[in-house]
Order: C-alpha cells, then sequence, then structure tokens
C-alpha cells in the first residue's frame, strides 16, 4: 500500500501537471509511436550490448572445469566438498539512464523539419524507450539558466511517456542558459554511475569544469543539435536578428559576403571548439540535425560503442 505522503505528493503532481492543447497531444503521440517502433525494431541489440553494466554480482559455485579462472575458485567450499569449486559472477544489467535537457530559448530556433527542442523530445523518446525496452530506469532534468524541472529516474512506459509530455509541452520560465547548472545538478541527483544523455546546442560557456567533473562520475554522451542557420545564413539583404535568449535585435547586412563567411567561421570556430573539448574528455558525441534523421546518428553511436566493448 502506498503511504499517505507518497500518494498526496503523487495528488499535487497531477493537480500541477496542465493538460497539453490538441495539437501538442497529437506531436506526443507521433513520437510515441515513432520512437517506440524504433527502438524495437532498428535499435534492438544495439542499446544493449552498448553499455556496461553495474559490476559483477555473485550468482552461484559449480565445480571447476579446465580453462577456468583460477581467481575465482571458491577455496572454503572446495575445501568443504573435496573438490574444485570457482564462483560464478554474472553481470548487473540494470542501468540508470539520465537525460540532461536544455531547453533555453535558443532551442526553439529550427528552419528545415522541426525545433531543436521538437529534436531533443525525439532523441529523448528513443533513448528512453530503448531504456525501458531493457528494464533500465530513466530520469529528466530539465534545464535554461534554471532548473526547471526534474524527473526522477523510474521504470515503464506511463513514466517516459510522462518524460516525453514534459519536454514537448515545457514552457520556460527563463530563456538563459546554463549547462555548468545543469551538469552539476546531475552530480548531485545520480547518485550511481549513470549513463547521461546531455542534449543542447552547446552554445553556452563555462560549462566546461562541470562536463569534466560530471564524466568523471557517469557515462556522458553529448548530443550536439544542429540547424542549417547555426552555420550559416542567406543572402537577404538587411535583416533584423533577435537574441532569443536575451532579446536584443541586431540588424545584420547580410548581403555583404563579407559578414556571411564571418558568421559561418564563427560559428564552425564555436562548434569546433565544443568537439575538441568533448574529445579531450573522451565522450562519445553525436550531432544530430535539425533537417535530417534524428535515428541514424543515435544507431551508429550504438553500434561503435557495441564494438569497442566487446574487442
Amino acid at each position: 500500500m502506498a503511504s499517505p505522503v507518497k500518494a498526496g505528493a503523487e495528488q499535487r503532481e497531477k493537480k500541477r501537471a496542465k493538460p497539453l492543447p490538441p495539437e501538442l497531444l497529437k506531436q506526443l503521440r507521433a513520437i510515441e509511436i515513432r520512437t517506440r517502433r524504433m527502438a524495437n525494431e532498428q535499435l534492438t541489440g544495439t542499446y544493449s550490448s552498448s553499455f556496461k553494466g553495474q559490476g559483477l554480482s555473485f550468482r552461484e559455485v559449480r565445480a571447476y572445469n579446465p580453462g577456468d579462472d583460477i581467481r575465482f575458485i571458491d577455496w572454503n567450499v572446495s575445501a568443504r566438498m573435496s573438490e574444485t569449486f570457482v564462483k560464478v559472477f554474472v553481470e548487473e544489467r540494470e542501468m540508470t539512464v539520465m537525460l540532461v535537457v536544455d531547453l533555453s530559448a535558443s532551442e526553439q530556433w529550427g528552419t528545415v523539419r522541426a525545433s531543436k527542442a521538437r529534436v531533443a523530445a525525439e532523441i529523448s523518446a528513443l533513448c528512453a524507450f530503448s531504456a525501458i525496452k531493457n528494464n533500465d530506469r530513466v530520469g529528466l532534468v530539465l534545464g535554461t539558466e534554471v532548473i526547471e524541472k526534474m524527473l526522477p529516474p523510474k521504470k515503464g512506459e506511463k513514466h517516459v511517456l510522462r518524460v516525453i509530455r514534459e519536454i514537448l509541452g515545457f514552457e520556460p520560465k527563463y530563456p538563459g542558459t546554463n549547462l555548468e547548472l545543469a551538469l552539476s545538478t546531475l552530480v548531485k541527483v545520480a547518485k550511481r554511475k549513470s549513463v547521461a544523455f546531455v542534449i543542447s546546442d552547446f552554445f553556452a560557456t563555462g560549462f566546461e569544469r562541470a562536463l569534466a567533473l560530471a564524466s568523471a562520475k557517469h557515462d556522458v554522451i553529448p548530443i550536439m543539435l544542429v540547424d542549417p542557420r547555426d552555420e550559416e545564413i542567406p543572402d537577404v539583404g538587411l535583416a533584423t536578428f533577435e537574441d532569443l535568449e536575451t532579446g536584443e535585435d541586431v540588424v545584420v547586412d547580410t548581403g555583404d559576403p563579407k559578414v556571411r563567411e564571418h558568421y559561418k567561421k564563427t560559428m564552425r570556430a564555436l562548434r569546433k571548439d565544443r568537439e575538441k573539448l568533448f574529445q579531450k574528455l573522451s565522450l562519445d558525441a553525436v550531432i544530430v540535425r535539425t533537417d535530417g534523421s534524428f535515428v541514424d546518428p543515435i544507431r551508429k553511436l550504438f553500434q561503435m560503442r557495441a564494438r569497442r566493448i566487446h574487442r
């Protein structure tokens, strides 16, 4: 029987949850159907073989066979039975998957298929359905310049749908980005080693040390969201651009080739700096574009990790 305190907390949470508008409910259903099928059909086997378990647990002892590792001989049992026995261990497969999702104002940007926030919801759903298919727990940290929402790790499809719903229907209270805070929060709330997918465009600064500390404790996988207009701007003459996170307007002469080239070089340098940081920390980073498939990069990531683990 659930405790009165827990039941009361669940009731308060239900009251706080706003019903999604019909259009968002439609999107939620579409993401659920698509990502559940892809997790079952396209990522079957690759997810479970991509991540190491949390260690070894003792299962039983059995008679020694030639070739068994002598380090696993159970000398106490062998002495009592007058026969050599070895301990048998199995890998603990159950894991915790944490989704650290940046939903600051820049994530609402998207010029082709979908916004970065929508792609973040799709990626999160794919990872979450893959996790629960393997009986793993899934938790969520939603951040802007503050931590706006946290869901503790749980199992089950109902919980995964809650995670997707929170991302898809998210209405930020603050526009800015603080990845340092999001990563520091991950370290504080995830007590045991977890697989942490950090989903962001990584335009933020000052998070490098927090990322290093998080990766020392957890298996951190940065997923960088990229839109075509993050890389270059078209020639549309004089145009006013708004910084979604500060609200500042800037007039830019996009007709000037030097302006477009400067923008391209600046954004390319930022992306290269992020990639160098991930490489320095030995992180398996993934780039997902808003104008491409969000499944292929994740599948390639799982396949690459599976090959490396089983070498």
